[in-house]
């Protein structure tokens, strides 16, 4: 788990990397017509939204340093961010009846 939390520290200090995925989850899920995948870069989006109010000190007072909310927003990105990639993974189904 550690390592994950270090991995991930570079979107505390550059919150437009959680955009740029967001951006990029939004775009190849609407393209292959996925809604997980969309959903989930709406939610990078929030997130990038967050961590830059946090930033800019408009979400806190001040005193920032010690970060909980990051032990369930770091797994939740994580498991989002697979299950967007297994959705856009995945074989596109027919919708349409067979003629």
């Amino acid at each position: 788990m550690d390592r994950l939390f270090s991995a991930m520290a570079i979107l505390i200090e550059y919150p437009f990397v959680a955009a740029a995925v967001g951006l990029v989850l939004v775009g190849l899920g609407r393209r292959s017509q996925r809604r997980v995948a969309v959903g989930v870069g709406l939610v990078w989006l929030l997130y990038a939204l967050y961590e830059f109010g946090m930033k800019e000190r408009w979400l806190c007072s001040g005193e920032c340093n010690i970060r909980i909310d990051l032990l369930v927003i770091y797994p939740a990105l994580l498991i989002g961010l697979v299950a967007a990639g297994v959705s856009l993974l995945r074989t596109p189904t027919s919708t349409r009846p067979p003629t």
